[in-house]
């Protein structure tokens, strides 16, 4: 019995605001799944957009929402981040609603660039809803908890998707979306259950308002960290164009590979960033991850040889399985390093910022490395290695530099998610 309650302790974050957030995560993170397993389609087949007009709107979208994340984080710091997070949760459930009657692109450019920013902030506002809830020496556990359960609300959203997908009705599509705004809809009324978080004190004192836009080292933290982010399309992107190439024959391991991922990180996150718990233990992950990351592209890179087609499938499963154990440990190390740099009263601003080098990645990611590792091969692949070693061993230096000073006091009891 002993054994269950510890079994079932480390699978859950502790009762209380931390489980609270990690069932509004996962009521959001199964909608998101079921809004990025049918929207493409919906929006090509259903609505009868062309595909160039639906990636331009999607890219000008999430464009101007990585923008947004600054400014509303700073409206979480001073406004409360938890009255910040509902409203936001409820205006995305309303964007997604809308998406339900959108017929024309103008509504659609203007429904989706609002959706980006208010998920943009919304990602900003539980950052420092966390930081006002949690105390410090807990914030890195709980975002490991609270990616574990992205992970797993996604897996569920997407199969809900697949069912919308197998149907290929507008019912079906909508009964998806519907799912969506529904998951924003039971987020924010999950938030709504946690303690208020009292705004950050302001003064004439304080400096600009947006003091984040002027904090040179904590960019070059955010900078480092966008590099190691360019891991994230090589398994939504690149991997599934490498195999068609290399290997058509093994077209199902693109999406085997995925599933890797998702069930490791499931599993594995919440153990991975139970030793981070500051500035040096998250420097000493952070630099792990880019040697992990190294040897992953070495091992994938050796796919380009003239190896039998069984070599090719052994060397891509060995290749993910480096790649996702670097995946948690950049995550953890960026998790610890994002919040204690970043001033206690501006957690929502600095996290905002921060996350901006997701943006970043999953748009210039695409287009620097199909052309770095389908051209380049062998080659290619130990470049990029080498750019995440080289990113991981950066960040020691950088993150000292950026610390100095920070904090003269003792931190303060605050709180933090993800």
């Amino acid at each position: 019995m002993p054994n269950h309650r510890t079994a079932r302790s480390a699978a859950l974050p502790p009762p209380g605001p931390q489980r609270t957030l990690a069932a509004a995560q996962l009521a959001s993170a199964v909608g998101d799944g079921a809004y990025y397993t049918t929207s493409a389609l919906y929006f090509t087949r259903v609505v009868g957009m062309s595909v160039t007009a639906l990636g331009a709107g999607l890219a000008v979208a999430w464009a101007l929402g990585s923008l947004a994340g600054v400014p509303l984080g700073h409206l979480a710091d001073r406004r409360g981040p938890r009255r910040t997070a509902v409203a936001l949760a409820l205006g995305a459930a309303g964007v997604v609603a809308a998406f339900l009657v959108i017929r024309s692109y103008g509504p659609f450019m203007l429904a989706v660039c609002l959706f980006a920013t208010l998920q943009s902030g919304l990602t900003a506002a539980r950052q420092a809803l966390v930081a006002g809830l949690v105390p410090p020496a807990e914030r890195t556990g709980l975002l490991a908890h609270l990616q574990s359960t992205l992970n797993g609300g996604l897996a569920v959203g997407a199969a809900i998707g697949g069912v919308a997908l197998t149907l290929g009705t507008r019912t079906g599509y909508l009964g998806a979306f519907a799912v969506t705004g529904l998951g924003f809809l039971v987020g924010a009324l999950l938030l709504r259950r946690l303690p208020e978080v009292p705004p950050a004190p302001s003064g004439p004192g304080d400096g600009p308002r947006l003091a984040v836009l002027r904090d040179r080292r904590y960019a070059a933290v955010t900078a480092v960290n966008t590099v190691l982010l360019l891991r994230m399309p090589l398994l939504s992107l690149v991997l599934p164009l490498w195999i068609a190439e290399r290997a058509p024959g093994l077209g199902w391991l693109g999406s085997a590979l995925f599933v890797l991922n998702t069930l490791a990180v499931l599993a594995l996150q919440v153990r991975t960033a139970r030793g981070v718990t500051g500035l040096d233990s998250a420097v000493r992950a952070v630099r792990s991850a880019g040697a992990l990351l190294l040897a992953s592209c070495a091992v994938c890179g050796l796919s380009a040889l003239d190896v039998p087609v069984w070599a090719v499938g052994a060397l891509l499963v060995a290749a993910a399985g480096l790649q996702v154990a670097g995946e948690m440990r950049q995550s953890a190390g960026s998790w610890q390093l994002g919040f204690d740099l970043a001033p206690p009263e501006r957690i929502g601003q600095y996290q905002g910022f921060f996350n901006t080098g997701v943006a970043v990645a999953r748009t210039l990611g695409p287009l620097l490395l199909t052309a770095l590792l389908l051209d380049g091969g062998l080659a290619g692949w130990l470049l990029l290695g080498a750019l995440f070693l080289a990113a991981g061993y950066a960040m020691g230096p950088v993150a000292r530099w950026a610390a100095v000073g920070r904090h003269p006091g003792p931190a303060p009891a605050i709180a933090v998610p993800g």
